[in-house]
């Protein structure tokens, strides 16, 4: 993990982030986009890559190569709504909980004090990272999915005990 930062999408990353999604396995795809896709289309790329007053995006890059993506956008179920992907290698290091970190530093930043995911009910990795960080997260089933809320501070506060920082360390 050593020599990978955190940062905002740029407009210039269209092409390593489309290489990323194209990179990432069926499973992980299925994962976070509750499907699998041959090539990534141009709107997944789009919506992947957009930031304004509603969306905020993040990747994790190493060398040039983009390893994690994670994104929040505002309204639904909570002020804020959360979502990460990590490359298939890079999974189990602490990259996707850095990301949701950093996420919610901004989110709060900008005055949201709920956050929510939804996650496949078989993403036992991402459930058991939700546990830990949000150990009072209400979780509700729902077709096969887990819909998760929180509230940030309680997830901030996790996060400024040292786990977020713009180069990530080992």
């Amino acid at each position: 993990m050593k020599g990978t930062q955190i940062r905002p999408i740029r407009t210039g990353d269209e092409a390593a982030l489309r290489c990323f999604l194209a990179g990432l396995s069926l499973h992980t795809q299925t994962l976070r986009f509750f499907t699998g896709f041959s090539r990534p289309s141009a709107g997944l790329v789009g919506a992947l890559m957009k930031i304004d007053e509603l969306r905020d995006a993040l990747v994790a890059v190493n060398e040039g190569e983009i390893v994690a993506h994670a994104m929040s956008y505002r309204g639904g179920c909570a002020d804020v709504e959360v979502a990460v992907v990590v490359t298939d290698q890079w999974q189990g290091i602490g990259i996707g909980p850095k990301l949701v970190d950093t996420l919610l530093i901004r989110a709060a930043i900008r005055g949201a004090t709920t956050v929510a995911m939804d996650v496949l009910g078989e993403n036992r990795r991402a459930l058991r990272m939700i546990r830990r960080a949000w150990p009072d997260a209400k979780m509700t089933v729902s077709s096969g999915s887990v819909e998760v809320t929180a509230m940030i501070k309680q997830a901030v506060v996790f996060a400024e005990q040292g786990s977020v920082g713009s180069p990530l360390t080992a």
